[in-house]
């Protein structure tokens, strides 16, 4: 079988899209394929760029050609789904990234309640989230506030150690405020959103009310998440290997 082919043929199983961290994960599992190489998983970014056989959907998400018109309506840029059906998946998508690399990385993960049946690729949220009740680590009104936050990663003491607020379309300012309430905690604070709106959180960030935790947030673009997200699944491979013998 050719490299390709095991590409396609994980994506196959998958519904005919796949993540890359996705296919980082499975496809040096399939057999019959011969990688002689290093940087196997340079190999499969390089496959999925073949327009031949595949197009990228959004950053990190990728579909087999062949599969476009049975590619559930909402992911797919189209005017059958409304603005707002495509605004859910999007944010439920980096949502399910985020929640996919804390697990990854050994740490408690929490999504809110109304969030737990959207749905990340074909699994819902709060299949994916570890943990189904929020650590009441502080005050209770405290608690009100940090369980709204769109991730929460959760440490080994059960202490919130990171806050992710994911921004499509909403003011990022309304993130920055639940971010002052939660800054007596030892945590680290993340804005997630579109590259372009960069500008807009740096504009934010130095406004007076938020001085106090200006150097604890940070701001990621979907772009750098999806390749945090595609380099977690590479590391977990790399380790799986490693403990239980090389095919590459």
């Amino acid at each position: 079988m050719k490299q390709h082919e095991a590409v396609i043929k994980v994506m196959e199983r998958s519904g005919g899209f796949a993540t890359l961290g996705h296919l980082n994960q499975e496809v040096l599992k399939v057999s019959g394929v011969e990688w002689k190489t290093k940087t196997p998983f340079a190999s499969i970014r390089r496959i999925v760029q073949d327009k031949r056989f595949f197009f990228k959907i959004k950053p990190g998400l990728w579909a087999l050609r062949s599969y476009r018109t049975r590619i559930p309506l909402e992911i797919l840029p189209t005017e059958l789904v409304s603005q707002k059906e495509h605004e859910l998946f999007n944010h439920s998508y980096y949502q399910g990234l985020l929640v996919e690399i804390g697990n990854l990385k050994k740490y408690y993960t929490f999504v809110p309640s109304q969030d737990k049946n959207r749905k990340f690729i074909n699994r819902k949220l709060g299949e994916i989230a570890t943990i189904r009740d929020f650590y009441r680590f502080g005050y209770d009104h405290i608690i009100r506030k940090a369980r709204t936050v769109d991730v929460s990663w959760f440490n080994v003491r059960k202490m919130p150690a990171y806050f992710f607020e994911v921004e499509h379309s909403t003011d990022i300012k309304n993130s920055l405020l639940k971010f002052i309430e939660l800054q007596d905690f030892n945590t680290n604070f993340y804005i997630v959103a579109n590259g372009a709106r960069k500008s807009e959180f740096e504009a934010k960030v130095l406004l007076n009310a938020f001085v106090p935790i200006k150097s604890r947030i940070k701001f990621i673009d979907y772009e750098r998440l999806s390749e945090w997200h595609a380099k977690s699944f590479e590391i977990v491979s790399l380790e799986n290997n490693i403990n239980y013998g090389s095919r590459l």
